[in-house]
């Protein structure tokens, strides 16, 4: 069973050269049981309510699994990659990309989880590192990422077990999810398919939609660059 290694929370500061209010380099690990519920972990706080928090991104998991890969990928800044580099609320192992479903629910503590979405990397992560193109290339490798939203409200801790109770979409990796959002980008039966499924967030059921009305993907550059074309 897969352990939550550290839960960490934040609140937002001004970041970056515009001053944007964030929560990405403010977050920082704490001891004991912390409450999870709809709009995200006590103690903890987003800066742009209308991108990141309640309800479909109340919790953000990152895969401590990633950090090693990064370090090797981009050397000069291995002392960077570590539990919090990402901005994360969730720290833990043993879990990726490939191994979970939209949808999955997950007993962690006293609090029941949902996986609604993966994470779409912004320009925020270029800042972050100092690498111009940092969220691109998180973006392109996979290894985003993901978040939770709170089903049941409870206590979760460090040392918790994360405990798989329901599987609806075994066919929706995330890892299958990335494949359409950014490989096979308007495959049409995808699309489709991916649209269906109950559950889906406003945001990726527009994008979804967006894609197969218009047979054009959507300009990325804003997020992942912070500006437009």
């Amino acid at each position: 069973m897969t352990v939550l290694d550290q839960i960490r929370v934040g609140r937002p500061a001004s970041f970056g050269p515009r001053g944007d209010r964030s929560s990405i380099a403010t977050r920082s690990a704490v001891a004991g049981p912390v409450m999870a519920g709809p709009a995200g972990l006590a103690g903890d706080e987003v800066g742009d309510a209308g991108l990141h928090g309640a309800p479909d991104k109340a919790i953000h998991h990152y895969p401590a699994d990633h950090y090693a890969a990064w370090a090797a990928d981009l050397p000069a800044l291995a002392g960077r990659f570590m539990p919090g580099a990402m901005g994360e609320n969730f720290s833990a192992s043993g879990l990726t990309e490939a191994m979970v479903c939209l949808g999955d629910r997950f007993r962690l503590g006293r609090a029941l989880l949902e996986l609604s979405q993966a994470r779409q990397p912004c320009w925020k992560l270029n800042v972050r590192f100092g690498q111009r193109d940092m969220a691109r290339r998180v973006q392109d490798s996979g290894r985003t990422g993901w978040y939770w939203r709170v089903v049941e409200p409870g206590l979760v801790a460090a040392g918790d077990g994360f405990e798989l109770v329901a599987r609806p979409h075994p066919a929706w990796t995330l890892a299958r999810v990335h494949r359409l959002l950014y490989v096979d980008m308007l495959d049409r039966d995808a699309l489709a398919e991916f649209i269906a499924l109950p559950g889906l967030t406003p945001s990726w059921m527009r994008l979804a939609t967006r894609r197969l009305d218009s047979a054009a993907v959507e300009d990325w550059l804003p997020r992942l660059e912070g500006q437009s074309r």
